[in-house]
Parts: C-alpha cells; structure tokens; sequence
C-alpha cells in the first residue's frame, strides 16, 4: 500500500530507455482499448447507440498499439519489455471499469476524455525524450492523436448518437436513477420518519426519559432499516421490473428508513426533555418537507398536493404518538 502512495519500487519517467517508452505506450494502448470497450459493454444493453462510440474509441487505440508494435519490432526486435503504467512513479492512472460503475452517460464520457488528455502528455513527454526521428515523428503524431480525439468522440456521437438519440437516452438514464435509487429511498425515508413517529413520541411523554426515548428510537429506526432493506432486495430482483440491482435498492431503502427514523430520535440525546422534545418536532417538520420536495423534485407529484399528503399524515401519526404517551 505504502509503495503505490510514495512510489517506492517505481521507475522515474526519466529514467526510461526509449525502447521501454515505447513499451510502455503500447501497454497503455491495450489499457486504453480494454477500458473503451469495458464502457461499452457496460452502456450496451441502456445505451446502444453511446456504447458504439466507445467501441470506435477502442478501435482507434487498437490502430495506435498496432503502430507501436510495428515501430518497436523495426527498432528492438521481437520482445518487447514488460512495462506497465503502475511500474512508473509519477504516470497517470486509468481507472478500471468497476470503479465508475454505475456506467452514467456523463461520467464515462468526462473519464474518457480524462485518459485523452492524460496520453496526450504522455506521448509529448515521451517524444522529448527521444532522439531517433522516426519514434519521435510518431510519438508526435500520436500526442496530436490524442488531442484529437475529443473532434473523433463528437465524430462518432453525430454518427452514432443524434441530437433525439441523445435526449431518449439521458430520460432513459434519469428513469433509470429514479427507479435504483430515489425511489425506495423515498419509500424508506416516508416509511422511517412517519412510522417511528408514533413509538418514539409516545416514549417520550410517557417516560419522560430522553434517554430511554433515544433508545426506543434507535431501535426503532434500525429495526425498520433493516426490515425495509431486506424487503426491497427481496420482492424483486430487477430483472422484469427494470428496477435495476436490488442490492442497490436495498441499501437506498434501508439506509433513508434508518436516517428518517434517526433524525428525531437524536434530539432525545439532550439530557433535557422539553428541549429534546422541541428539536425532535422541528425535525420531524423538516424530514416531511423534504420528502414533499423530493417527491415534487423527481416524482413530479404537483408540491402542494404532495405537502399536503405528507405533511397531513405525519402530523396526524405524532399526534396519534403523543396522545397514547399522555394516556
């Protein structure tokens, strides 16, 4: 771990013969290429139309290592050394696939065009440092490859990715993010910050121990996390529903019903009750006008039809909570 972060073990750049640069560029070809069409694989099945425009990316890193090869095959030989990126302190990095996933249209394209920019100055550096005309008439060419990749991107985008392509697929990716994520997370805050209403209010004004009420309300809310999370991992696997990982949808449903329910336990923290009991209410007041928001935000419920309902029901739950505590 240490020698990834300070670069023990590493080559300096400068340090480099001109037959291990070449290595080098050819490595980073095969990276970039893998990686291109890693991103279209990963857009294919939502975004046939974006995931071409990667496969064309590939192709061309496929035609810069082919010429490398030729290059270095002219100039050292067969065997060419094994060198990649992460054996040399200071080269820039490529993140994996994995790393960017979930695959959003925008966040692709700004990496892409990241790890042009980068073997851009690559191949500048490294056509500097070479002295033979023919490695460094190529490695020049290539940097202004680079550099004119992002011109062969929006190429490939007219080609491939018309302006109503490009609109179908942005909704397709905002439905998308609304049915993993925003959508069981609005079930979880709603179900966390209305249902633990009633049991955290009631031990309040019945105990009048904020301590006792704290843990009643972390329990609560925990408990509710858990169950929700695990229901909407369970009920649908995404598959037919388009839904999409229930995993995903499992955290986000699990994670807001803990936070909504969290949100009006902590006050009771507070040693001192009435104070605790005032926060704990302005809490509540905020979790059901952000639920209001959200709902009006990406479910395009009109904002006073949703404030109405949500804040309606959550009144009607805390005063149901504190009539029983006062019972």
């Amino acid at each position: 771990m240490l020698s990834r972060v300070f670069g023990f073990g590493r080559r300096s750049f400068d340090s480099l013969s001109e037959q291990e640069i070449l290595a080098l560029a050819i490595s980073s070809e095969e990276d970039g290429a893998r990686i291109y069409r890693a991103y279209a694989d990963g857009l294919r099945d939502q975004f046939p139309n974006s995931a071409k425009v990667f496969d064309g990316m590939a192709e061309e890193e496929d035609r810069h290592r082919a010429s490398l090869i030729e290059l270095h095959r002219k100039r050292f030989g067969e065997r060419i050394p094994l060198i990649r990126r992460e054996h040399v302190r200071g080269f820039y990095e490529r993140k994996p696939d994995w790393l960017v996933r979930p695959l959003g249209i925008d966040k692709v394209r700004s990496q892409a065009e990241e790890m042009e920019r980068q073997a851009e100055r690559f191949y500048a550096a490294a056509a500097a440092r070479t002295a033979d005309a023919s490695t460094r008439k190529l490695l020049g060419d290539l940097a202004a490859a680079e550099k004119g990749h992002e011109s062969l991107a929006r190429r490939l985008e007219a080609r491939h990715v018309p302006e109503d392509v490009q609109v179908e697929e942005a909704h397709a990716e905002r439905r998308q993010f609304i049915l993993t994520y925003v959508q069981p997370g609005l079930a979880g805050l709603m179900d966390g910050s209305v249902s633990t209403l009633a049991p955290i209010f009631a031990a309040a004004f019945a105990t009048q121990d904020t301590w006792q009420t704290f843990l009643v309300g972390l329990s609560a809310s925990v408990g509710a996390g858990i169950s929700m999370g695990f229901t909407e991992a369970a009920h649908d696997d995404g598959k037919l529903s388009g839904r999409g990982s229930p995993v995903k949808r499992g955290l986000a449903s699990g994670i807001m019903t803990a936070v909504g329910g969290l949100g009006h336990a902590l006050p009771y923290l507070i040693p001192h009750f009435a104070t605790a009991t005032a926060i704990a209410v302005a809490v509540v007041f905020v979790e059901l006008w952000a639920i209001a928001f959200i709902q009006n935000r990406y479910m395009e419920t009109p904002f006073l039809r949703a404030a109405f309902q949500v804040v309606l029901g959550g009144s009607l739950v805390l005063a149901a909570g504190v009539l029983i505590g006062n019972a």
